[in-house]
């Protein structure tokens, strides 16, 4: 499993980054307090303070640990790696759909008819095809960091497992595999997916790759396939829709069979999916655009139209719905972000290719994958479809254009994605944006009892705000607390020790519990990113800022009576509007003082 903390040298942009440091123990620890103080019991801190102070202490156990950490750090190209990612994703027995893999609306589109609808696929392919290559050359512009401490180079290494990589369900934990340094001859393929039935698309014939209206052609041969019914076989995507765990096992059972194997292989060595997706049904507003990319409308509607291990699926619906659901754990948001874009730019930038019949060549026709099914199989794609039916039906969505606390009236454990891109291998660490300045500051936008002038309340905001910034220049140059504290515990784990009672305390397990779950996932192309809750009574929020407005994705299951996406959206808009006469008030206020003369206080 070749992952950044393992790989050979030879990758030149990324050894010439610095490696992710290891923050000073009694920093990491003297954060964490400060972090949870606010969020647990008086009684309940005291006792947190009382763990945390002795696993600091000299000679104590934290400090072997963080010895054997700083060993981990030099041997490795990143130390947190390969810790974050089982940690993270891999270990995660939870199904893929809604509880992982986020997903890239894209715009609504308008087909005229199928052949339209064919033709935005064909291009999209070529678009993709054209992305891979620019990967392959190392042709991409290297990213800089921007916002805080703007201008720094990023790690490149994401982009690389866009088309290469893909997640085997495991019966305790997954992996995942990326295939690199093929040799640039061998046939490339994407999976097509249609009416529930998979399809391999050779896109090079003869060392050449295969052009607009080749592709066009191909996938027309592709629809009409599928329409054979006498040929349609059980919808085997729905495997991949399941717990980690029972996937992992009916794909032992699967494996039994010859003809599956081989049409697993050419799933798991595709560079992306394409779903050609029925028409829904369902008004095309944005919650409902969201809810189709998540889930695909369940088996009913194009649920069972996925394969949701492969990295990408590129999503082409006959109604105009479309987008791109991702498997998370081998990049981050930025990495989806730019594919799509340049994707959408091929696809709307440039006139479409026509080509005159004799120019296409005579190709041999894509190839239907072809799967045994038994009764046990059988028995488990009934199986899953109701899971996934469950699924759907649980999960409710907002989209408009944090305030938790303003909700339910207390803060908790916040999730804010920070790339750590500057450094080698780098992915992600957590803001943890719940401050007690945050606090302090919604209380004295909400608190009806207490008496705040708009000046205290304006100290607050920008107390609120500094704090953030604070928080989101550590975590991005590699000094926050969560990877480091996730470092110390997998080290203690290999060596066999008893878990250190600072990570068996309840305050360090609900810290954990991310009730609230955030990401800023910008674009430049009018599309949207979102994503399911992490926790069964919590929320999804992702936001993408714009320069007039911020649309915001929130989520949360109809399950848990303790959470409302309508509330959180509602509380949401308040406090913005709130926010922003608060600082127009003040801006007014200071234009007026700034034109009054001032007296000199002597």
């Amino acid at each position: 499993m070749p992952v950044p903390g393992k790989e050979a040298s030879g990758d030149r942009d990324r050894q010439a980054l610095p490696k992710v440091p290891v923050p000073p123990l009694k920093q990491t620890l003297d954060t964490y307090l400060k972090c949870v103080k606010h969020l647990v019991k008086e009684e309940q801190f005291k006792k947190t303070k009382a763990i945390v102070e002795k696993f600091g202490a000299p000679g104590g156990v934290g400090e072997l640990l963080q010895k054997k950490l700083l060993e981990r750090r030099d041997k490795t190209n990143n130390w947190v790696h390969d810790y974050w990612l089982e940690d993270m994703y891999l270990n995660n027995r939870l199904a893929l759909p809604v509880n992982s893999s986020p997903v890239m609306v894209f715009p609504q589109q308008n087909f005229r008819d199928h052949k339209d609808a064919l033709r935005f696929a064909a291009r999209l392919i070529i678009g993709v095809l054209d992305y891979k290559a620019l990967i392959d050359a190392r042709a991409l512009p290297v990213d800089f960091a921007r916002g805080q401490l703007a201008g720094t180079p990023l790690c490149m290494e994401q982009y690389h497992r866009l088309f290469t990589c893909y997640r085997y369900p495991g019966l305790k934990t997954d992996t995942l595999k990326v295939q690199m340094g093929a040799a640039s001859s061998a046939p490339e393929h994407i999976i097509v997916a249609c009416k529930n039935q998979f399809f391999v698309l050779d896109v090079v014939a003869n060392s050449k790759r295969l052009n607009e209206m080749e592709v066009c052609s191909q996938v027309e041969k592709i629809m009409k396939m599928a329409e054979n019914a006498e040929e349609r076989l059980p919808p085997f995507g729905l495997l991949t829709s399941d717990g980690r765990t029972e996937w992992a096992q009916a794909r032992d059972v699967l494996t039994k069979d010859q003809t599956n194997r081989d049409s697993l292989a050419a799933m798991e060595s595709c560079l992306c999916v394409v779903c050609l997706d029925e028409p829904s049904g369902l008004q095309p507003r944005d919650a409902a655009r969201a809810l189709l990319m998540l889930h695909g409308g369940g088996r009913e509607k194009n649920g069972a139209n996925r394969w949701y291990d492969k990295s990408m699926q590129f999503v082409v619906g006959m109604d105009g719905v479309c987008g791109v659901v991702c498997e998370h754990s081998p990049f981050e948001g930025i990495a989806l972000v730019q594919c799509s874009e340049y994707v959408m730019k091929h696809i709307t930038g440039s006139p479409s290719k026509v080509a005159a019949a004799s120019s296409i060549r005579e190709l041999l026709p894509p190839r239907r994958l072809l799967w045994k099914c038994n009764p046990q199989i059988h028995g488990l794609l009934i199986f899953f479809s109701s899971l996934l039916l469950l699924l759907l039906l649980l999960l409710y969505f907002c989209d408009h254009v944090c305030l938790l606390t303003r909700c339910h009236g207390r803060l908790v454990s916040t999730y804010e994605s920070a790339s750590i891109r500057r450094f080698r291998g780098g992915r992600v660490d957590n803001i943890r944006s719940a401050t007690p300045e945050a606090l302090a500051f919604v209380k004295s936008m909400t608190d009806e009892r207490a008496t705040f002038t708009d000046s205290e309340r304006m100290k607050g905001l920008r107390d609120a705000i500094n704090a953030q910034t604070d928080y989101t220049i550590a975590a991005i140059t590699g000094m926050a607390i969560d990877n480091h504290l996730l470092g110390l515990l997998r080290i203690a784990s290999e060596l066999n020790m008893e878990k250190p009672d600072i990570f068996c305390d309840e305050t360090y397990l609900a810290s954990n519990q991310f009730i609230l779950s955030t990401s800023q996932v910008p674009t430049t192309v009018e599309m949207f990113c979102c994503y399911g809750p992490v926790v069964p009574n919590g929320y999804g929020a992702c936001y993408n800022p714009q320069s007039d407005h911020i649309f915001f994705c929130v989520s949360s299951f109809w399950e848990n009576t303790g959470t409302s996406s309508a509330v959180f959206v509602k509380a949401l808009n308040e406090g913005l509007l709130e926010i922003r006469d608060l600082c127009n008030t003040s801006n007014a206020d200071s234009s007026q003082a700034g034109s009054r003369p001032q007296r000199s206080g002597k």
